[in-house]
């Protein structure tokens, strides 16, 4: 694990970052549990991508609306990289033509993998790419779920993509998300990761209630996967890997804030441009009632600003369940993602997240061990020589 830093601008100054859809939610994968494929009902009929003339007045207002020496940009979809090679070397483009003097471009891509290829490998490298790849553990596992839109295995080609972007030596983050079928093989799922020589992994739980029933693990199952791998990790996986999940753990215990909006107290603050202009408040409430305005008629700093994203991300905090304000586990989790919760008890604003057992399970159980490594990082001693109590 690393020493926890900020991992952007944003997450260090609360600006707000904004996840561009440019392909919006067309996908060439039909995974069991997307939340996102079925957004393509609400949006506005219109272009498959985002026009070229939008993405460079994006492009243009996001480089000179940032307030750090690094500009960040996030490209998620659906699949983004149905636009095509061609797509991805124009953005680099109007970059360079727009970036500020004294000013740096870094650029992230999520991804499902199975488009990447050695040329679009070879470009993410030289361009400086980090990915972000979705791969949910060895193929049994991942195919359970992440199918072709015809049905079949795709676990063949995701892997070869990792293997592709890592030999050029691009960063790569994997994304596993935690179902019915893995969530009950933690050391199956972690020791795969390990001998894929992974650096840098996050677990994503699918939430019992809102995702397919057949799908989503039970939050006591999620709770005791990532226990296990904890347990794994502490003792052996310290400085080699960094699991998100973990590092969110130890980040109030060190006294940095959260880097996920899913455990900070607000949020409001990581938004969504999709490929017709439309600026929504968070990637899992695209919808309607969270249009904040489009990219044709408002700038995006003027639509990062409006009382609308404020009101969203506060709401996060200020209808927390009593049970969430008097945990002694909230500075951990403060409330989980707003999407997640129940429906709320009577006489309270909001209800408690349908994570929670899994949240308090997790976070209570690494909480000593974790004490001990920030002491441990505190005294600048190498994360490699840190020795558990449990070992």
């Amino acid at each position: 694990m690393d020493s926890p830093q900020p991992r952007s601008t944003q997450a260090a100054n609360r600006e707000c970052l904004v996840m561009a859809k440019p392909a919006g939610p067309r996908c060439n994968m039909a995974c069991a549990y997307c939340y996102y494929l079925g957004k393509e009902a609400v949006l506005p009929k219109g272009p498959g991508r985002l026009p070229v003339d939008m993405l460079e007045t994006y492009i243009q207002q996001r480089l000179q609306a940032s307030i750090g020496p690094v500009v960040h940009f996030e490209w998620h979809g659906g699949e983004p990289t149905l636009l095509g090679l061609d797509y991805f070397r124009s953005i680099v483009r109007m970059q360079r033509e727009h970036l500020p003097p004294g000013r740096k471009v870094s650029n992230g891509l999520q991804t499902n993998g199975s488009l990447l290829d050695g040329a679009w490998s070879s470009f993410l490298a030289r361009e400086g790419f980090s990915v972000g790849l979705s791969l949910d553990g060895p193929a049994p596992l991942h195919d359970a779920f992440r199918r072709s839109t015809d049905g079949g295995p795709t676990h063949a080609r995701v892997e070869r993509a990792y293997t592709l972007l890592k030999e050029r030596g691009v960063f790569v983050n994997l994304l596993c998300v935690l179902h019915a079928r893995n969530a009950t093989e933690p050391d199956l799922v972690y020791d795969y990761f390990t001998g894929l020589g992974a650096t840098h992994v996050q677990f994503l739980p699918l939430v019992a209630g809102i995702a397919r029933r057949d799908s989503a693990a039970a939050p006591e199952m999620v709770g005791e996967f990532l226990c296990r791998v904890f347990d794994r990790w502490i003792r052996g996986g310290t400085g080699r890997m960094v699991i998100q999940n973990i590092d969110e753990a130890l980040r109030p215990i060190y006294g940095l804030p959260h880097a996920l909006c899913v455990h900070r107290e607000t949020c409001g603050d990581v938004a969504v441009l999709e490929r017709d202009g439309g600026f929504y408040a968070c990637d899992h409430f695209v919808d309607p009632d969270h249009l904040i305005g489009n990219l044709r008629e408002r700038s995006i700093e003027r639509l990062a600003a409006d009382p609308r994203m404020i009101d969203f991300g506060n709401a996060k905090r200020d209808t927390l369940p009593r049970v969430c304000r008097e945990c002694d586990l909230l500075s951990s989790c403060n409330g989980g993602c707003p999407k997640d919760r129940a429906p709320a008890a009577p006489g309270e604003a909001g209800g408690i997240n349908r994570l929670c057992p899994a949240y308090r399970r997790f976070f209570g159980h690494g909480r000593p061990e974790l004490t001990r490594l920030a002491a441990h990082m505190r005294a600048g001693r190498p994360l490699r020589e840190f020795k558990p109590l449990s070992s």
